[in-house]
């Protein structure tokens, strides 16, 4: 069998595993359904379709557990796709979604929408358009020095980075103790619990960046090469990475706004892409972004099973993340992402 058959069948088993989970992931939970059951209820959802499920279920797989896994799914893609987008851009394997800011921006609208309105639906507007502030005020430091814009993005989302994450502080100090200084804390970790079909507007703006990304892969791997390269071949440098910058924070800020701050899927979900199908962008991100939404699904799934209290995320990717990275590392010795 050639490379490229290869390929293609392992890009086939990818890009059916987000499917197989997030249909799984509607059997578990604290209350368990048989297949007949998840079956019926999704047939429920059908026009004039009758069913015998019970309205339980029906609500429980229909309200609760099916938005939830498709949120999941929707926000492993959007963070994967944008990591793999960032590595190849800024030419680094180490660079994240979060780079120019989005995660702490969107952290700190949503703790001022915790402490000036208690919360509530709130929540996501104010983090995405304080995700969206933070990338514009970091393209607005980079552009003091005109002669080495990229460097001059990545400091400039250090920066602003550290002065959100300094006023998400403020508002942990400001926010009442026992009311909502806990849910500050917890959004922070990363959470879908409270996540309907209500919130769905935020993967609207998460698919908008995933197709903006999978359109502009070709001109990713041009832009990986160097700009001098990139303007060789006749690509408006700063034209198409800015476009390819702005469709990744705009998927960034949809996740973030909807799941909280999820950290170390946009650093290590790419570089399984690699593994699997090679460096060359047209098909890592679209298969990042099945592998993304696949893990997230895994992860939100374990997230509310394993423990009687749900566990935030965040902490199950850093922990799965940081050892599983450190194996890729081992494995590649540091040289398989390009």
């Amino acid at each position: 069998m050639g490379a490229g058959r290869r390929i293609a069948l392992r890009s086939a088993a990818v890009f059916a595993l987000p499917l197989v989970c997030v249909f799984a992931s509607l059997f578990c939970g604290r209350y368990a359904l048989t297949l007949p059951e998840v079956c019926q209820a999704l047939a429920s959802w059908l026009p004039g379709s009758p069913s015998a499920v019970s309205p339980e279920s029906a609500t429980l797989v229909l309200q609760v557990r099916l938005p939830r896994a498709l949120a999941a799914a929707a926000v492993g893609a959007a963070l994967s796709a944008s990591g793999a987008a960032f590595q190849g851009v800024f030419r680094n394997p180490l660079v994240n979604p979060g780079l120019l800011g989005v995660s702490n921006g969107a952290g700190f609208g949503a703790a001022l929408a915790i402490v000036l309105f208690g919360g509530g639906a709130a929540i996501y507007p104010s983090a995405f358009l304080f995700g969206i502030v933070a990338v514009c005020a970091s393209y607005w430091i980079a552009r003091v020095y005109k002669s080495a814009p990229t460097i001059m993005l990545i400091l400039g989302g250090t920066i602003v980075s550290s002065v959100f994450s300094a006023l998400v502080s403020l508002m942990k100090y400001v926010a009442d103790a026992d009311t909502q200084l806990p849910s500050i804390v917890y959004w922070l970790m990363g959470s879908l619990s409270s996540v309907g079909w209500e919130n769905f507007w935020s993967v609207a703006v998460m698919a908008v960046g995933c197709i903006v990304l999978v359109l502009f892969a070709g001109r990713v791997d041009v832009l990986s090469m160097g700009d001098k390269e990139a303007r060789s071949l006749g690509l408006e440098v700063g034209r198409d990475k800015g476009v390819v910058v702005a469709a990744a924070t705009f998927a960034t800020a949809g996740a973030v706004c909807m799941a909280g701050v999820v950290g170390w899927v946009g650093l290590i979900v790419p570089h399984i892409g690699r593994m699997l199908v090679g460096s060359e962008n047209r098909r890592l991100i679209p298969v990042s972004m099945a592998l993304g939404g696949a893990f997230l699904v895994v992860v939100d799934t374990c997230a509310r099973c394993l423990w009687a209290s749900e566990i935030p995320l965040g902490i199950l990717t850093a922990l799965i993340g940081a050892p599983f990275f450190v194996y890729l590392l081992k494995k590649t010795k540091g040289g398989g992402w390009r």
